[in-house]
């Protein structure tokens, strides 16, 4: 391992909003995206971090592929329900909107559903499910994604990761909230892999003509993900089900792309993505009273955590447990960014005009 340095996440946030604000992003917005990303790290989940600021938003900033001004607007409503066009801007903004939404109608409709089209991507998905804790409610949140995956029996891309994130409160014990993607791995760790010059488990991917391959490579260049599970005898066909089923609700409901059509965030070419997104939030009030609920909430988490380990393991965790533990290490010692991450926000901020001229709180060798 390499070099590892800490920032104040604040620090983090107040660059990524100026940054945006260079490429004419109103400052509400850019504060706005700026909080959905670092909480992205905060919470561990550096592959929608800063990481991304050039190669999801600044490049395509630049190439003039998405609007900075997120000119997001209504194109039907009803009591429970808002269909939003998302005007070709950040998916954060109209995100936040859409979700805000639908906890205002659940407070008096009990639930709220909302689905936005004409977007780009929006981070992650907790970051919507979320909102929905302090209202007593719970919340979802989906997004489809560019086609990296294929169905069970296919050997094209044609679905993406394809994320779900249920987020529901309890009352001593930390909330639920998963956050997953529908494919086995992300992209991600096929490319770390290559670059490493290390093989892949087997049913993490395909090659071009179908087959099961450990070559990260072959992966990469005209093979696919696999969905959830891998394949079909280890039940992918379910994990298959789950990206469908994003698509269905975030791109044919929404009236965005889907499938093959769903474009890609690291393009600087082309057409838009036209990426769709779905939220929901549900009062918890109009089935049972809340106290109740998340005591039981309680009751069922405690019944997990203490299940019997298996072998060499000490403890078992509830979804979004890591993630909220890690939030609290890194606002005490700051957000760790490997020093290849801080480098590449050092080289193109100073050819984007936004130099990456923090000063970290420390540096950590691995």
């Amino acid at each position: 391992m390499g070099e590892t340095v800490y920032f104040r996440p604040e620090d983090l946030t107040s660059y990524i909003e100026r940054f945006f604000i260079t490429y004419k992003v109103p400052q509400n917005h850019a504060k706005q995206i700026a909080e959905v990303i670092t909480e992205a790290d905060l919470r561990g989940v550096h592959s929608h971090g800063i990481s991304r600021l050039h190669v999801y938003y600044g490049d395509r900033l630049r190439a003039g592929l998405m609007d900075p001004a997120t000119p997001y607007k209504v194109l039907s409503e009803t009591e429970t329900t808002i269909r939003y066009d998302g005007g070709n801007g950040f998916g954060q903004v109209v995100g936040i909107a859409a979700m805000e939404k639908c906890i205002e109608k659940a407070k008096i409709h009990q639930v709220g559903i909302a689905t936005v089209c004409n977007s780009n991507h929006y981070g992650i998905a907790a970051y919507y499910s979320m909102m929905a804790l302090p209202h007593g409610m719970i919340g979802i949140s989906m997004t489809n994604s560019q086609p990296l995956v294929a169905p069970t029996y296919g050997r094209e891309r044609i679905l993406g990761t394809n994320p779900i994130s249920v987020a529901a409160p309890a009352h001593r014990r930390k909330p639920f909230v998963l956050d997953m993607a529908t494919s086995i791995v992300p992209m991600g760790k096929i490319m770390l892999a290559e670059t490493k010059g290390e093989t892949v488990p087997l049913g993490y991917g395909i090659n071009a003509k179908g087959e099961l391959t450990q070559n990260p490579t072959e992966i990469r260049n005209g093979g696919a993900l696999l969905p959830l599970g891998g394949p079909d005898y280890l039940s992918g066909y379910k994990g298959y089900g789950l990206a469908l089923w994003v698509d269905i609700l975030c791109g044919v409901l929404a009236g965005a792309a889907f499938g093959k059509d769903v474009g890609s965030p690291v393009a600087t070419s082309g057409t838009p993505t036209n990426i769709g997104h779905f939220f929901l939030a549900l009062n918890i009030q109009a089935f049972r009273d809340l106290s109740d609920f998340t005591r039981d909430m309680d009751a069922l988490i405690e019944q997990l955590t203490s299940c019997p380990k298996e072998p060499g393991k000490e403890r078992i965790y509830i979804h979004g447990e890591k993630e909220f533990e890690q939030k609290e290490r890194y606002l005490k010692e700051g957000v760790a960014l490997p020093v290849e991450v801080v480098e590449v926000l050092q080289k193109k901020g100073k050819e984007s005009g936004v130099p990456f001229d923090l000063r970290p709180l420390h540096s950590k060798a691995g």
